[in-house]
């Protein structure tokens, strides 16, 4: 069942942002539309902080129109979908820079702004920028998983409520959008996904790229789709809707922006030389992709095999949005070698240790499933803190000197 109480979901990102406007002029928090930024910064509104959005086309107008005359009107302001109108970082740099008080600027962004071409001038020293993904499972279950710092501890969690067989396919296919959360009906959320492909394509694409083929973009996001968690092959890609390898690249690049999309680049180091150093793709979310691909229970109850990219992409998701929280400052990589052994998930902190996380659609886990990871232990030794294989199980089984199998309930514990 969804969760009736989720939209009352306390945001982890939400810390962050509350201890960034203490000491820094201007926080930015970037994350996909419709994923709860504004009721997220709507927490910090007083009788002192101004609320605009770009969304309202009068005030995109003279936001475009006068960038430096709309800053110097705020003392306090919080600016949602700043991606709509980048010269307005350059005022704000400026502002900032005569006045440096912390917490002045709190901005939204549906867009990654700071790769964007427009954006000529760092507001480096200046910003701090927050990321808000969907809602996690851990964030519906009410409390901050400890997952992540334990296992550089090299010590596994306890599985937290079981989440198996059909309750695990129904919260992979859910997501974590919050409108998708609070729809009971899988057509009514399958039918606000579309039309949410269809807005960003639109009109948010147009605020951030000239794009030639707009038309084509929901046909590339399809494509994508069924190579997500694969490794990335543009020219395969585009081959299949009539683009070439440039605008292919060019296109997933803007889906990347608009936080749709995510390249995960391979691991490596050099005493491992037989790697493919290809980068994987995976969807920032597991019910947009799984919308994407028209999957529904049904089909996954009659082949399984339907199941492994998506819940593949859940995983990754759940990892992704705990790096976010954390004050530690983690990357996320694939592995994989010429003789096809792999790990779908590497975790590496600033100190260059490791944990890895292969996943599982089966209850059943089999030591051959440890073959990538037993590669990564031998050549990095002390640095692998800890093999997961997280599986549609409810038991830890230990497979060895810090090997484990492990249900995805110890995700968001």
């Amino acid at each position: 069942m969804v969760d009736s109480n989720f939209q009352f979901v306390q945001r982890f990102a939400a810390r962050r942002v509350a201890t960034a406007l203490t000491d820094t002029p201007v926080v930015m928090l970037i994350g996909p539309r419709q994923c709860g930024k504004t009721t997220l910064v709507q927490q910090f509104a007083d009788k002192d902080r101004e609320y605009v959005t770009l969304d309202d086309d009068t005030v995109l107008e003279a936001a475009r129109n006068d960038p430096a005359g709309f800053v110097r009107g705020f003392d306090l302001v919080t600016i949602d979908e700043v991606q709509r109108a980048p010269e307005l970082l350059r005022a704000i740099k400026r502002s900032v820079d005569n006045d440096r008080r912390a917490g002045r600027f709190l901005l939204t962004g549906s867009a990654n702004i700071l790769t964007l071409p427009q954006v000529s001038e760092s507001l480096a020293g200046r910003m701090e920028i927050v990321n808000l993904m969907p809602i996690s499972r851990a964030e519906t279950l009410g409390k901050e998983p400890t997952f992540l710092k334990m296992a550089f501890n090299g010590k596994l969690v306890k599985p937290g409520p079981d989440i198996e067989g059909d309750q695990l396919v129904h919260a992979v296919l859910v997501g974590g959008y919050p409108e998708m959360l609070r729809r009971e009906d899988s057509r009514r959320r399958q039918a606000w996904a579309r039309d949410y492909v269809k807005a960003i394509v639109q009109r948010d694409v147009r605020d951030i790229a000239e794009v030639e083929k707009l038309d084509q973009l929901p046909r590339l996001l399809q494509a994508l789709a069924h190579q997500s968690g694969q490794l990335t092959n543009f020219t395969q890609i585009g081959g299949q809707i009539g683009m070439d390898d440039k605008t292919t690249r060019k296109y997933t690049g803007i889906l990347e922006q608009l936080f749709l999309v995510q390249r995960v680049s391979p691991w490596f180091r050099n005493e491992l030389k037989r790697l493919i150093k290809t980068p994987k793709l995976h969807f920032v979310d597991s019910g947009l992709l799984a919308t994407l691909l028209a999957l529904t229970p049904e089909q996954i109850a009659k082949d399984r095999s339907t199941f492994g990219a998506v819940l593949e992409t859940f995983v990754f998701a759940e990892v992704m949005k705990q790096t976010t929280w954390s004050s530690e400052g983690y990357t996320l990589h694939h592995y994989r070698d010429k003789d096809q052994d792999e790990v779908d998930i590497i975790v590496e902190d600033e100190h260059g240790a490791l944990v890895g996380v292969e996943v599982k659609a089966s209850a059943t886990v089999h030591a051959s499933d440890f073959k990538g990871m037993r590669k990564l232990l031998d050549t990095c030794g002390d640095d692998l803190k800890l093999g997961i294989v997280m599986y549609d199980g409810t038991k830890v089984v230990p497979f060895g000197d810090r090997l484990f199998a492990a249900p995805m309930s110890c995700l968001w514990v």
